[in-house]
């Protein structure tokens, strides 16, 4: 499994436990706004702005907050612009990221990333120079707890998915980005519960690290995660499941 993966498994394990709600609602509300300036509001037509309100609701968000948010975005509130801006970069062992921001400030955003990324033994990228080994795809994370691995492969084949993976519990039906949407209607259709759906980026290949290397890679995810700026990132990194719950253990992850 990605290290992106891996550690969205540990993050949201690690977010019921430190309740870190307020960082969460931050990184949602900014993804609302983004989404209803550059679709509208209408959620019916734009998809983007109707995942970031479904999933702005599983967090607890306030629809009054949600209301703002959408309104912010379609300028009928005053409030803050946000620029989209993507990044590359490299991490310990040369392990490969691709960093999703949100910024009213892109210079000094960009000034934050460089001093998270060398103090982990990591670098900002050129254009391309990672992105090559990242395919777009729509993911669908399901519980797996009521249901077995062949019932849910079978009904995710019927709906169009491409693939379905478990791991921690949790299943990852994989789909075409396109298809994301329709695969996920037919499934709840099917009175399975979607704990989250996404399209993302996943990595072709993976970078094995250890020791030294994988503290700094988890020490970096985890800062990365907490920057409020960084909407979303994709790393390619592999660590033996056994060192990873150590190296968390001992870090306090």
């Amino acid at each position: 499994m990605s290290g992106h993966s891996k550690w969205h498994n540990i993050q949201a394990r690690k977010s019921s436990q430190d309740a870190k709600r307020g960082k969460v609602f931050t990184k949602i509300t900014k993804e609302i706004i983004v989404a209803a300036k550059a679709g509208g509001s209408n959620l019916d037509t734009n998809t983007r702005l109707r995942g970031a309100v479904e999933k702005a609701k599983k967090t607890g968000m306030p629809l009054d907050n949600i209301k703002k948010a959408i309104m912010r975005g379609t300028g009928e509130l005053p409030g803050v612009t946000y620029e989209e801006v993507t990044y590359e970069a490299y991490g310990p062992g040369g392990i490969a990221f691709i960093l999703k921001i949100s910024t009213d400030n892109k210079n000094r955003t960009v000034s934050e990333l460089r001093r998270i990324l060398s103090k982990f033994n990591g670098s900002l990228a050129e254009s391309g120079a990672v992105s090559w080994n990242f395919e777009t795809k729509g993911e669908i994370e399901i519980e797996s707890s009521d249901l077995k691995y062949d019932d849910l492969f079978m009904i995710a084949a019927d709906a169009g998915a491409e693939d379905l993976e478990e791991q921690d519990g949790v299943f990852t039906v994989l789909t075409d980005p396109k298809a994301l949407e329709t695969v996920k209607n037919k499934l709840e259709e099917q009175k399975i519960e979607i704990k989250n759906a996404d399209v993302v980026l996943r990595s072709k290949t993976t970078v094995k690290v250890s020791g030294d290397d994988a503290v700094r890679t988890l020490k970096l995810c985890d800062a990365l995660e907490n920057h409020d700026d960084v909407q979303d990132y994709y790393t390619n990194y592999d660590i033996d499941d056994d060192e990873l719950k150590k190296i968390l253990d001992e870090i306090g992850i």
